[in-house]
Order: C-alpha cells, then structure tokens, then sequence
C-alpha cells in the first residue's frame, strides 16, 4: 500500500531523522520525500510504501503520532488512493 505522510512544526534538528526512523521500524520504505522552510516553519511532504497485511495503516499512525508529540510537530498519514481522490475534486 502507499500512503502520504505529512509533517509540520516550527524547524529544528532531527525532524527527518525521526520520522524516517520510525517509517524505518515498521517496514515503510520511503519513495520520495519534498521538504522546505518557509521562515522557522518546516514542511514535509512523504510518499511511503508498506504491506497493510502486516502493519496497517493505523499502526503507522500511532507510532507517528508518538513521534509529533516528541517532536512538537503535526504528521498526519493517509492512503495515497484517499489523497488522490480528495485532491481530484
């Protein structure tokens, strides 16, 4: 399955690192990344691939959300279908 994974907050070092190691721990392999700062505020942008048959999306979800409560930052994740769909109307 692939998803869309995003992240904001105010910058500071180790954003990347610590989402891309929890994608790292549960099997996501990232297919690209898009990522800026626009003043002290980082935006990123994840297209992620995954076996939902052995971690579904809502595992990735919390493990996420752990990761935002951290880091003081909002990452969301959705199914790239569900994205798709939402962005086309």
């Amino acid at each position: 399955m692939k998803a869309i994974v995003t992240v904001t907050g105010i910058d500071h070092t180790g954003i990347v690192a610590a989402v891309a190691n929890a994608l790292a721990e549960l099997d996501t392999n990232i297919l690209n990344m898009s990522q800026t700062l626009m003043d002290e505020y980082f935006t990123m942008i994840l297209q992620c691939e995954f076996d939902d048959t052995v971690q579904p999306i809502g595992t990735l979800q919390e493990r996420l959300s752990v990761v935002g409560e951290e880091q003081k930052l909002d990452i969301r994740i959705q199914s790239e279908a569900i994205f798709d769909a939402m962005h086309r109307l």
